[in-house]
């Protein structure tokens, strides 16, 4: 039997991923006085809460080596097989640490993925990866199918506030007080397993979700058929626009909605909302602005 694994970070939902038999093991959301699992301990509007009352934005950490060896060993003792993908390794200690477990254990029987993305980008390689095990594929098959899949998955943020990216670290006090004067929306697309700023709208929200709904009508002819997915952190108004517009084209593709867990939104904050999919070749670079 092969079992597939992934961590809190792919933002699936519950229903596809007990659907689909998947094991999620969580990253840690950590605030100064508290350490939480996402999506464990932890909810999304539980975590806007708590940011809210203790006027602080936590830090998140990886999944440790030591619970990758314990998961890896119960499977492997009952004879089983192991995919595991999770969080991009230029993003998190987690991918490192499920390797080092994997050699620790038995690396003839536990397949270890860089899924070189982030939140559903994982879920549709996790998506993949359960297609394939249940079309009879072997655990070493699967895995050299997702290390091609991976440079086929689109993945597209528009941010509602630059707090959470200033809070962070990624972006400067100066670039957020212009940011926030200008109304911009940054838009992050992940290349090469990185988030990268792909445009720069000005404006209300609605102008970065129309340029994501029109990066995805371009790439109609080349979609993959199997699933898109919106996934946001709390901004439902957002997820039913672009739901909406997207089944005016789409025809029989399906549309999955899924809300981000603790972790991405720790990152991206409240109102932040994505558009995922992924396309029969390589994609190419969107254009930064």
């Amino acid at each position: 039997m092969i079992r597939i694994i992934t961590d809190s970070t792919n933002d699936l939902d519950k229903e596809t991923l007990e659907k689909h038999n998947v094991m999620v093991l969580p990253l840690y959301v950590n605030f100064s006085d508290a350490s939480y699992k996402d999506g464990v301990d932890i909810t999304t509007p539980e975590l806007y809460k708590l940011v809210s009352e203790k006027k602080e934005l936590p830090k998140t950490a990886a999944i440790p080596m030591q619970t990758f060896i314990t998961v890896f060993q119960e499977i492997v003792d009952q004879g089983d097989e192991v995919i595991f993908t999770g969080i991009s390794k230029q993003m998190s200690k987690t991918y490192e640490n499920a390797v080092l477990a994997s050699r620790e254990v038995n690396e003839e029987k536990i397949f270890v993925v860089d899924s070189m993305n982030l939140s559903t980008g994982i879920g549709l390689l996790v998506l993949k990866a359960c297609k394939y095990r249940d079309e009879g594929k072997t655990a070493k098959e699967i895995a050299l199918l997702l290390n091609q899949d991976n440079k086929r998955v689109l993945s597209q943020f528009a941010i509602e506030t630059m707090e959470y990216l200033h809070k962070g670290g990624r972006c400067s006090s100066l670039a957020k007080i212009f940011g926030t004067l200008l109304k911009i929306k940054p838009m992050i697309a992940v290349r090469d397993g990185k988030m990268h700023v792909a445009k720069k709208p000005h404006g209300k929200m609605q102008v970065a979700l129309d340029i994501m709904i029109e990066q995805i009508k371009k790439d109609l002819p080349r979609l993959d058929p199997d699933m898109v997915i919106v996934t946001h952190s709390l901004a439902f108004e957002s997820n039913d626009y672009i739901r909406s517009r997207l089944s005016e084209f789409l025809g029989d593709i399906p549309i999955l909605s899924t809300v981000a867990g603790c972790v991405i939104s720790s990152h991206c904050g409240q109102g932040t909302i994505g558009i995922l999919y992924m396309v029969k070749d390589e994609h190419n670079d969107v254009n930064e602005a």
